[in-house]
């Protein structure tokens, strides 16, 4: 089993929590976001917010980790994520401290510019997937080692996650979770390895040396 933090940096919606769930049968501390320094200390797994767009930073920050980016048919995607999209709206546009500011913060640049009229745009949400695929890919160019890409929906994909991350191919595979516009199934799993993003609901506006 591989010893070093792994970082999942796949955007929103690309199955990210289907990969934490593999992650945690297979027997890896995992979190589903990171909103505490003691997230990411007792944390192997950490996926989402923030880590999908300051990956680059807490690559610093822990010499050693490993990434994988996962990748969905655009197709697929866009209606996905334009869905949560216009859901958190709102929220990502208040500048009066009432939201989250990791999630304004990674949203609001990953979709810059945030619009109700961009994220009704197939051609703007699809230019951000493209974009942060190939940033991802080219800041690893020089390391291929250190990145695995994969779309959970192909085959094989499990099988690539088992032997990047230096396990058998133990567990169920990949399950599909949060569909039909539900993003909530992570509360629902229930296992000892799953660490809490939140300090009892509360974050911390500095993780490992990020203001935020």
């Amino acid at each position: 089993m591989i010893s070093n933090k792994v970082f999942v940096i796949g955007l929103p919606r690309t199955a990210t929590t289907s990969l934490c769930q593999a992650t945690l049968e297979l027997g890896f501390t995992t979190a589903h976001t990171a909103y505490t320094n003691n997230t990411f200390e007792h944390a192997q797994i950490i996926a989402d917010t923030p880590i999908f767009f300051d990956y680059a930073h807490f690559d610093q920050q822990f010499p050693g980790a490993k990434f994988i980016l996962l990748e969905r048919s655009p197709q697929l995607w866009i209606p996905s994520i334009r869905q949560l999209l216009e859901r958190m709206l709102a929220n990502l546009q208040r500048q009066d401290g009432g939201s989250n500011p990791m999630l304004r913060h990674c949203f609001n640049q990953v979709f810059a510019p945030l619009t109700r009229e961009n994220i009704a745009s197939d051609d703007f949400l699809s230019h951000c997937y493209l974009r942060h695929q190939q940033q991802a890919h080219q800041y690893f160019a020089t390391r291929p080692q250190d990145l695995l890409s994969i779309d959970v929906s192909q085959v094989g994909s499990f099988e690539k996650l088992c032997l990047f991350l230096e396990v058998g191919a133990g567990g169920n595979g990949f399950k599909q979770i949060n569909q039909g516009g539900k993003i909530t199934a992570w509360k629902q799993i229930k296992s000892p390895l799953k660490i809490e993003s939140t300090n009892k609901g509360k974050i911390e506006r500095v993780l490992v040396g990020k203001a935020y």
